[in-house]
């Protein structure tokens, strides 16, 4: 079974069509990355499974459970879904390890002596075992991030939504933060990711998503897309977005 479906996802702000019959299926510890210009769709695309927007029409599917259908927990659905958004959105009067073990505290009803222990684990082995009582401001933008990312998969989710994770970070801390991710997908994450980062996006998808105009327009594995695009449309954004 799929960990997630998006079958034939319509949505629309006003008159503004911006998903135009999305189809997508993730398996488990696949890693999909979705590119695209701006505007193309792909962070609405995430905000729809993650319930923010919801959808005109279509069906999305999480592990086989429909979570369009409108009568759906949208909270028990989301503590299923981990997400990292660009923006680091984290409580900023809290200290670091409070802020990565919230969901799991709250959400999840674990303990909070066994949250505090994973979560001082999970931040020890990404870098930031010194940072536990810290305040998110002390924090550079990359450690804020890890930070996120470490929230984020706390909880086993059995999805990770990640949009543009690194688009508000000074490029040198841009390699931590993807190395990160890097190591997700080893521990087999199944992870559905929009980025800029074309580099990346070819050395960790196992498939990439190219998005124009709210539809995929072309998919298939990096060598392929990156090498060989079949539509003129990939062919024209890759120029623009590898050219130096």
């Amino acid at each position: 079974m799929s960990v997630l479906e998006v079958r034939d996802v319509w949505k629309s702000f006003g008159d503004n069509t911006v998903l135009k019959g999305v189809d997508l299926t993730l398996d488990e510890h696949d890693v999909v990355v979705l590119i695209g210009a701006s505007g193309s769709g792909k962070s609405t695309l995430l905000r729809t499974i993650n319930l923010i927007e919801r959808i005109d029409d279509g069906q999305l599917l999480l592990s086989g459970d429909d979570i369009s259908d409108p009568a759906v927990d949208m909270d028990k659905v989301r503590a299923r879904i981990g997400v990292v958004f660009q923006q680091f959105n984290l409580f900023p009067h809290m200290r670091v390890i409070d802020n990565v073990t919230l969901a799991a505290r709250k959400v999840h009803g674990e303990n909070a002596a066994t949250a505090r222990e994973r979560g001082a684990a999970l931040l020890e082995q990404f870098g930031l075992g010194d940072k536990l009582s810290d305040y998110p401001d002390r924090l550079s933008g990359g450690q804020q991030q890890r930070v996120a990312i470490v929230r984020a998969i706390l909880t086993n989710p059995e999805l990770l939504l990640l949009d543009e994770i690194t688009s508000a970070l000074d490029p040198m801390l841009v390699g931590e933060v993807l190395d990160l991710v890097r190591g997700l997908k080893e521990q087999g994450s199944t992870i559905l990711m929009a980025t800029h980062e074309m580099a990346f996006a070819r050395s960790v998808a196992d498939r990439v998503v190219f998005m124009h105009g709210g539809r995929i327009l072309e998919a298939g594995p990096p060598e392929q897309i990156f090498d060989a695009p079949q539509q003129p449309e990939t062919r024209e954004f890759l120029a623009r977005v590898t050219h130096h």
